[in-house]
């Protein structure tokens, strides 16, 4: 079918899923209690190699739980990453923290660690350091995270690591979302595995979690009748959506070399054509390829927005790279720490790049089509 649709990136199922989606309804397990939730934390620990972890209705969720188990107040500040998602520091505003926004570096997109280094500087001369880092994996990348932790550690700065992009990746053979003191993932539909909405905080403190889980159900306390000391969240998972989790850690394998092929698939088909280039991919770890993105050399005539209306008109969904949160009417009043002297890394890969299909479903078919579009441009 010629104008078929082909998406960004969008749930794919496999056939685990059903089976534990009906064991739930067998047994009647539907609230957010059951043998899918508390399965699925253990499974997906193991997966990654934490020792505990909660299952929450989102990775915004567990971020904000994360913030309050370092003791976040109003008041605090925290840095985090620019180039990300709303998601990553609105959290910050839940608590009414005080964001500091931190550039990418080129090498790798993510978090700069001399931009980081310049922020803790600064907090250090005006007399107060930051609460917490945020430090964001981006489209599947691990941030380079032996540099980060020297400089938090320095500080004696806990960090949270957002790895909802970047579930499976790797840094040194570490998994993206231990090596900081809580780690987030988030399952929504468009991430490599999917719940169709839905978290996880995972952590090797195991008071931390169960202090997360406790908040997540309410804060009840544990009395014969309903007795609350603290304010509580309803942000637990339901024993359905965590069914659809435990099908799909099955398949994440899979679904990340499907990524990384199609990855390789466009660099390899763009690789004579002098203004595209591919996000660079770092040696010191392996990336999950969440997106498949690129960037347009300044001097290119053909512009991002260009690549999206041809895709656009002809059925095809592509996405802007995320507009850096300190460029938001929202954000732009708080502080930002620069990886260069004039603009910025993150502004300039925003308005250069994008973010091609990259769902696990595109056949080859789909993906000769995609880049023979791209291609006719230039």
């Amino acid at each position: 079918m010629a104008n078929k649709r082909i998406y960004l990136s969008s749930p794919h199922m496999g056939k685990a899923e059903e089976v534990f989606v009906k064991e739930a309804f067998d047994t009647n397990w539907i609230s957010p209690l059951g043998a899918n939730v508390d399965n699925f934390e253990k499974e997906l620990t193991h997966y990654v190699g934490a020792t505990d972890a909660a299952a929450l209705v989102s990775g915004t969720a567990a971020i904000h739980l994360a913030l309050k188990l370092l003791g976040t107040k109003a008041g605090d500040i925290v840095f985090c990453t620019s180039l990300t998602f709303a998601a990553s520091c609105n959290p910050i505003m839940y608590e009414n923290g005080i964001p500091i926004f931190i550039d990418s570096e080129p090498g790798s997109w993510n978090m700069s660690p001399k931009a980081l280094e310049d922020a803790f500087k600064y907090c250090e001369k005006e007399g107060k350091l930051p609460k917490v880092v945020i430090v964001v994996h981006l489209y599947g990348q691990s941030a380079d995270m032996d540099r980060i932790k020297e400089i938090c550690n320095k500080y004696n700065t806990p960090i949270i690591e957002d790895a909802a992009e970047s579930l499976g990746a790797t840094y040194k053979g570490v998994q993206t979302g231990t090596m900081g003191k809580y780690g987030i993932y988030s399952f929504n539909g468009n991430k490599i595995i999917t719940t169709s909405g839905g978290g996880m905080i995972v952590s090797n403190n195991s008071k931390g979690i169960e202090k997360a889980k406790f908040w997540a159900a309410q804060s009840r306390e544990d009395y014969p009748y309903y007795y609350h000391e603290e304010l509580g969240y309803n942000y637990r998972m339901s024993n359905v959506v965590a069914g659809i989790g435990r099908g799909q850690l099955r398949v994440l394998d899979e679904r990340i070399a499907k990524k990384k092929e199609m990855f390789e698939t466009y660099k390899e088909a763009f690789k004579d054509i002098n203004e595209i280039e591919m996000m660079p991919i770092c040696e010191y770890g392996n990336s999950n390829y969440w997106l498949s993105c690129i960037t347009l050399k300044d001097e290119s005539k053909i512009k991002p927005t260009d690549i999206m209306e041809v895709l656009a008109k002809n059925n095809i969904e592509a996405r802007h790279i995320w507009n850096p949160m300190h460029k938001q009417p929202y954000y732009e009043k708080f502080k930002f720490f620069s990886h260069i002297e004039e603009g910025s890394v993150s502004e300039d890969i925003f308005k250069r790049g994008l973010c091609l299909p990259s769902d696990t479903k595109n056949t080859d078919k789909d993906m000769k089509r995609i880049i023979s579009l791209i291609k006719e441009l230039f």
